[in-house]
């Protein structure tokens, strides 16, 4: 029996000294003080398909920044007060509560508020707040096509583009592949970049030549002519078209409920908070 008993404690023993060698800490790569830097901490730095000299490269640079950072903490310790060092943890300690904080506000109101904004809300912000939107550059709503000087039914296509029939504007949709470029909405409103862009023979010098309330024109230039008609224009601090910052007011109106839920949130917590007896102010 007990030749049994030690046979079984030897056979223990083994097994657990095996056990103790699989269980080895991962191989260090650097150290600096006792801080280590382990294989697995440069795993995926290096991008694939890149050579064996720029892999070096790449993890030598990596490890020499790491081993800088940890030198540099280290001489911060020594070397900073103990008042500069307490102020700087005072902040950490406020940027983890102040970050732990946001991020559990977030997922709570992403969950909660109300993103279902309606037309008559957005008609109805705007209408109160519309005098303090106004336009930081000049907005213009046009229509233009760019088109061969030699195409063979110029004419048609111009009359039709003037015309501003909704019969002739669906036909120059059916045969806009023909033209170098076009835009036939003169309902939405774009800003001057937009405008400088699209029509590049006009600039800033010269805009009030080619940009103004109800003209039309062609341009012609080596190859090709642009038509253009101009609808309206908004100069710049007028109050903003509606269907220009609906966009803009959508995102209020969401910013603002999120504002008050968060309010709401914050009362309730310290609330029950009070009303649980977690939380009371000593007199």
């Amino acid at each position: 029996m007990f030749k049994k008993a030690v046979l079984l404690l030897l056979a223990l023993a083994v097994i657990s000294c095996d056990s103790f060698k699989k269980e080895q800490k991962p191989q260090a790569v650097a150290r600096v003080g006792n801080a280590y830097l382990y294989k697995e901490d440069i795993a995926g730095i290096v991008p694939a398909g890149t050579s064996k000299e720029d892999s070096i490269a790449i993890i030598r640079n990596f490890i020499d920044r790491w081993a800088s950072k940890k030198l540099l903490y280290n001489a911060a310790e020594v070397n900073l007060s103990k008042e500069k060092q307490e102020e700087y943890n005072t902040l950490v300690r406020q940027y983890k509560t102040d970050l732990f904080t946001k991020a559990y506000i977030e997922e709570l109101v992403k969950r909660s508020v109300d993103t279902v904004v309606t037309d008559a809300d957005v008609a109805a912000y705007y209408n109160s707040y519309k005098d303090n939107f106004r336009t930081t550059e000049t907005l213009v709503r046009l229509k233009y096509i760019k088109v061969d000087k030699e195409h063979p039914k110029f004419n048609t296509i111009r009359n039709r583009f003037l015309s501003g029939n909704k019969k002739d504007l669906k036909a120059l949709q059916d045969m806009s592949i023909q033209f170098k470029s076009f835009a036939f909405n003169d309902t939405t409103w774009v800003d001057m970049n937009q405008v400088y862009t699209k029509l590049p023979f006009i600039t800033p010098d010269n805009r009030n030549k080619y940009i103004g309330n109800g003209i039309s024109y062609q341009y012609p230039d080596s190859t090709d002519v642009y038509i253009v008609k101009v609808s309206r224009v908004l100069d710049k601090n007028m109050v903003s078209p509606y269907e220009y910052i609906r966009p803009t007011l959508v995102q209020l109106i969401i910013n603002n409920r999120k504002l008050e839920l968060i309010k709401k949130l914050e009362k309730e917590i310290t609330d029950d908070a009070i009303k649980n007896n977690k939380y009371e102010v000593y007199k």
